[in-house]
């Protein structure tokens, strides 16, 4: 029974195992939440050295700073292209479906005290702040902070010196070969302690939030993940199809780290992997280096997907109308939200806040209705996060050419482009 001994089957085994213990005993699940966090700190720990040395190594490798900035602007094409697709789709289906319709809810019978503090968060979270916030403050704090885009930054400053240097820097960027690496070696430590934070995490979640909210706004939760599976299978199987890749292929590639995300509710968790991943697909590490980091803030297919829906959700719970037009400068202003809170802890529930609170048309002590299964909407959203991210690598270095096919087709291309390529 080899496949016992695989991650993502021990995975998914905690996993059930920590929702069963939270649904039966909820204060013990509850009491479980620390062995979840302590995973999630690991790889938080991990993520900015492995995020440094690959963006150095690959950046600095390529030496054409003109092909840097033509893969960040390809990047972010994709990403606003994408995205605001994800939330016509999820406004469109909340629309047909409406889920919070009649529900009656009166904004001033809700207790405000429980989303005070996301309010206060998406206050100070603006679009400027969150633009100086890219700038850290030493470039020591860098490494020291949870935002990954400051990361980003020193690693481009150090890449573009190093590769000013030009032979006398190759001993530095062969040392930083070497030292990714062996991070790397770390990264796959960390990674067997997988299944535990998982445990624990998924058992905290059901202890707390359990079932009770699943049955009140079972509605809701069933819409939401519809929306989230047909947008993977549909759009981003045809995207997938366009870049010549087979999706469910790709899915099956990526099944340990959808099972940690699962697990973990975050996609944080698989960061370092998935960069790993991506390179042994043929990918261009310099591509892979910059497009993935940055879609961690600019590329959440899933929050938006999170926030088109909870907002047509309030809005029929909460029996307030909504024109076209004013749905449409919803989505402008989610275009923005989605990624001002990219970096702040609960971040689509953040965005969600930011987004009533900029428009004003929803009352935002509203989101007190979805607080309770929040975890459980998250569970889709951080999927979709992950194979959106993933799949916008393969696309952009597609597009830029810097991928090998021979590398990618055996593993997650297709069968007719297999027997061409022989």
């Amino acid at each position: 029974m080899k496949w016992i001994g695989q991650l993502w089957v021990q995975v998914l085994a905690a996993t059930v195992a920590g929702a069963l213990l939270g649904h039966l005993h909820p204060e013990l699940g509850a009491a479980m939440k620390p062995l979840g966090d302590a995973f999630i700190a690991l790889v938080k720990m991990i993520i900015p050295p492995v995020i440094f040395c690959t963006v150095v190594h690959g950046v600095a490798g390529m030496g054409d700073f003109a092909k840097v900035g033509r893969v960040a602007g390809k990047a972010l094409a994709y990403f606003l292209a994408v995205t605001a697709l994800a939330l016509v789709f999820a406004m469109t289906a909340a629309n047909v479906f409406q889920p919070g319709a009649g529900m009656n809810i009166d904004p001033a019978a809700l207790d405000t005290g429980l989303v005070a503090d996301y309010a206060r968060q998406a206050e100070a979270q603006t679009v400027p702040q969150f633009l100086a916030g890219i700038i850290p403050t030493t470039f020591v704090s860098a490494f020291t902070q949870p935002n990954v885009l400051q990361v980003l930054f020193v690693a481009l400053l150090f890449a573009f010196a190093l590769a000013l240097t030009g032979e006398r820097g190759r001993p530095v960027l062969d040392l930083i070969e070497r030292v990714s690496e062996v991070f790397f070696n770390v990264v796959g430590f960390i990674m067997r302690a997988a299944p535990v934070g998982a445990f624990g995490a998924m058992a905290f979640a059901v202890g707390k939030f359990g079932s009770a909210a699943l049955m009140s706004l079972g509605a809701l939760i069933l819409e939401f993940w519809a929306v989230c599976l047909v947008f993977v299978l549909l759009v981003m199987g045809t995207i997938a199809w366009a870049a010549g890749v087979n999706l469910l292929r790709l899915l099956v590639l990526l099944k340990e780290e959808i099972a940690i995300v699962a697990g973990s509710g975050s996609t944080e968790a698989v960061l370092p992997r998935v960069m790993q991943k991506l390179k042994g697909l043929g990918c261009d590490e310099g591509v892979v280096g910059l497009v993935v980091p940055t879609g961690y803030s600019f590329n959440l297919d899933g929050t938006c997907l999170y926030l088109a829906t909870a907002v047509i959700f309030l809005a029929q719970a909460t029996n307030t109308p909504m024109t076209l037009a004013q749905q449409a400068g919803m989505i402008g202003v989610m275009m923005l939200t989605s990624k001002g809170a990219a970096a702040v802890p609960g971040a689509a529930f953040v965005a969600l806040a930011a987004t009533l609170g900029t428009v004003g048309h929803i009352p935002v002590a509203a989101i007190a209705l979805i607080l309770g299964v929040h975890k459980l909407l998250a569970e889709a959203l951080t999927f979709v996060n992950l194979v959106g991210n993933t799949l916008a690598s393969i696309v952009v270095c597609q597009w830029e050419g810097a991928i090998d096919r021979s590398v990618m087709d055996p593993q997650i291309g297709f069968s007719p482009r297999l027997e061409i390529s022989k």
